[in-house]
């Protein structure tokens, strides 16, 4: 049952682009009622859920609280952009165009690049692809433009604790959401000393732990959700 006054949102725990979500929602202490959707939960191909999300993908967030319940948002970066503007303008949203799109290009990067090359690259290709079916070959070249990737982040890192500057910022959730599985698949990585020092300072934070550092290992040799 969704919440009829505050903020509702759906999707499986284990789901990256939910992770992020639950993330900021963690950092910013914003009451919600979470609903498992998707993978053994199912419900995505209900009425009610197509109806919210023609695309039938999680998450999906309904906030009860602003215009009249119906504000219904999918896509989890459009979802992290709404409730930084919402709810954490102190912190997490700049009114600035020119400022805020520092964050955004990171934000942008992150969905175009990094999250295809690990994501639905490395992470699928071999840790949820079973052993004797796996494609060494696709492997290998997502794990080099992975490891580009990270040297990329490492640069960057150097002259700074988070990518949004000297605090944690929209710039960080889904870059840094992608770190726990990284470091922790089992796969070799390059040397990049300031991107792990920028794990370990996500690592510190309640949110992170809570909602990105959960144990994956049931997702092994799983190509289903």
């Amino acid at each position: 049952m969704s919440d009829q006054t505050g903020l509702t949102i759906w999707g499986r725990r284990s789901a990256f682009n939910v992770q992020k979500v639950m993330w900021l929602i963690g950092e910013l202490d914003i009451p919600h009622t979470h609903i498992d959707a998707g993978g053994d939960a199912g419900g995505l191909d209900t009425p009610e859920f197509r109806a919210m999300n023609p695309h039938g993908r999680v998450p999906v967030i309904r906030d009860a609280a602003r215009d009249g319940g119906g504000t219904v948002i999918w896509e989890s970066h459009t979802i992290l952009r709404y409730l930084a503007a919402v709810y954490g303008k102190e912190s997490f949203w700049h009114d600035d165009p020119a400022a805020r799109s520092r964050d955004e290009c990171w934000m942008d990067w992150s969905a175009t690049a990094l999250q295809p090359a690990f994501l639905s690259g490395l992470f699928w290709g071999y840790y949820r692809t079973p052993e004797d079916r796996r494609d060494w070959t696709a492997i290998r070249v997502k794990q080099d433009a992975c490891a580009q990737y990270m040297r990329v982040l490492d640069a960057e890192l150097a002259d700074r604790p988070y990518l949004s500057g000297d605090r944690l910022g929209l710039a960080d959730i889904p870059a840094g959401a992608c770190l726990f599985r990284y470091f922790g698949m089992g796969l070799d990585y390059p040397e990049v000393p300031n991107v792990q020092a920028w794990f370990a300072r996500l690592q510190e934070r309640p949110a992170y732990r809570a909602h990105v550092m959960l144990p994956f290992d049931n997702l092994y040799g799983r190509l289903a959700f």
